[in-house]
């Protein structure tokens, strides 16, 4: 789920990988280390990159990454859309099909969308992939000759929700993570994301292992909510929701997907309703955005997730985010007040999402062969590494599995389920302060010559899959 995509020079994000092989128990642990790169919210090309190379000789890509969907795809240099004069798609780079002895068609049924309406469509081909020091042969990605976006995505969720599962009702391929496994590199399907706080400028993605320096207390392990006995994307139980003193929500059984594609995260709106009250926001229902006095990011109040047993505290710091009009200064409120953009929104009708203003503070870690999600508080800006390996289905080091995890009754739908998702239309969403009162930064609005058009990007992402199936 993600945003109109970068632009600004490609520079290597693959700094830190690391491929280790175990010959006996004194080996270090066959894993797969990857960094990750940021891009702040006042560029429209946020959210978390990686760097790759595709084909011979190889071609470098900037992509996106993206637990909510399943497929790799990259941008043709003859699409439409890169071929524009000024030149798109340059700052991420594209595949060339033709300038790649290794390159091999597949088929042309590639063609996915994500809920915030972008996507993209073409072949699927094969063809060798790099990431750093690791190179897998006859890769399977899609090209995209036609796309809204110009830069590609790298879908890491279960094969299942792949395009060529639900649109060609074919069998799955080995996208990356499967991939690594069948070929020696790593011993289960299974990664761990930390994405570092709000000011760091990279995290890291752990194919096949967990980094126990990386988190701090339990880390608890949860069982993936499946649809129909079908497991096809990151959905766990929440069960409670409290900012500060006040219950937003209790004796919750809210299915709710984990998405490092979608930029903020989207709730009921009864419960963003609270919310907005409790911190004075200001929601824009045409940007489907709501916006806080940037002051707030100071408050001591934290926003706390419960699942179950485990707890993930998101600071308010977490979810005030900076932003920025075209002409490089602040929006403000009408009384003069800057304005920033809040990290949490109405997800209307569709998926109840846990994008980035709460995964930054979480450690998950995404066992995809035992269909479970473990989790931690995060260690934000951690110096240290100490890497165990998973060895294999439910076999995450140091987890404890919660003893009765309660199962979802709301929101445990397939994504794909409804066309509307992270947006909503915010019907209803109130802007009162906390108690009914008017707040005074509440009752004030935006002001019209501050938020016009500069901040028209401001479509934050919806980069999980909608219709793959």
């Amino acid at each position: 789920m993600l945003l109109a995509l970068a632009a600004g020079i490609l520079s290597p994000s693959v700094d830190a990988l690391s491929l280790q092989k175990r010959s006996d128990d004194e080996s270090p642990p066959r894993v797969v280390s990857l960094t990750t790169q940021r891009r702040a919210l006042s560029d429209p090309g946020t959210l978390y990159f990686v760097n790759l190379t595709l084909g011979t000789p190889p071609q470098q890509v900037r992509i996106h990454l993206d637990t909510g969907s399943s497929d790799l795809w990259v941008n043709a240099p003859s699409s439409t859309l890169c071929m524009h004069r000024d030149e798109p798609c340059a700052p991420a780079g594209t595949y060339d099909a033709n300038s790649s002895s290794t390159y091999s068609y597949i088929g042309s049924w590639f063609n996915i969308s994500y809920v915030d309406g972008s996507g993209a469509s073409g072949d699927y081909a094969s063809d060798t992939i790099s990431i750093g020091d690791t190179t897998l042969e006859d890769f399977q990605f899609g090209i995209g000759y036609s796309s809204t976006s110009d830069q590609g995505i790298l879908g890491i969720g279960y094969p299942v929700n792949e395009v060529q599962v639900g649109r060609a009702q074919m069998e799955p391929y080995e996208n990356l993570p499967a991939k690594m496994v069948s070929a020696g590199q790593i011993q289960s399907n299974a990664y761990s994301l930390w994405l570092n706080d709000l000011d760091a400028n990279s995290g890291n993605i752990l194919f096949g292992g967990v980094d126990t320096e990386r988190y701090v207390g339990p880390l608890y392990t949860l069982p993936v909510q499946a649809k129909g006995g079908v497991y096809c994307d990151f959905k766990i139980t929440l069960t409670s929701l409290v900012l500060g003193d006040e219950v937003i929500a209790d004796d919750a059984a809210l299915a709710v997907l984990l998405d490092s594609g979608s930029s903020l995260t989207y709730l009921p709106e009864t419960w963003v309703r609270k919310i907005y009250r409790e911190v004075g926001a200001q929601y824009d229902s045409s940007n489907g955005a709501a916006y806080v006095p940037c002051a707030l990011a100071s408050s001591s109040d934290t926003l706390d997730f419960t699942f179950s047993e485990p707890r993930i505290s998101v600071a308010m710091d977490e979810l005030v985010l900076n932003i920025y009009t075209a002409y490089g200064t602040r929006p403000t409120f009408s009384n003069g007040v800057d304005a920033c953009l809040f990290g949490i929104a109405p997800a209307g009708a569709g998926t109840k999402v846990l994008g980035d203003t709460f995964l930054r503070s979480a450690y998950v870690v995404y066992d995809l062969d035992g269909n479970e999600i473990s989790l931690a508080q995060t260690n934000f800006n951690a110096t240290r590494s100490s890497v165990r390996e998973i060895t294999g289905p439910g076999a995450v080091p140091g987890a404890t599995r919660v003893a009765d995890p309660v199962k979802a009754t709301a929101g445990a739908g397939l994504v794909g389920s409804s066309n509307s998702g992270g947006g909503g239309d915010g019907n209803g969403v109130g802007i009162a302060g906390k108690d009914g009162d008017e707040d005074e930064n509440a009752a004030v609005t935006l002001a019209k010559a501050s938020m016009s058009a500069p901040v028209a990007w401001l479509a934050f992402g919806a980069w999980y899959l909608i219709s793959a199936i």
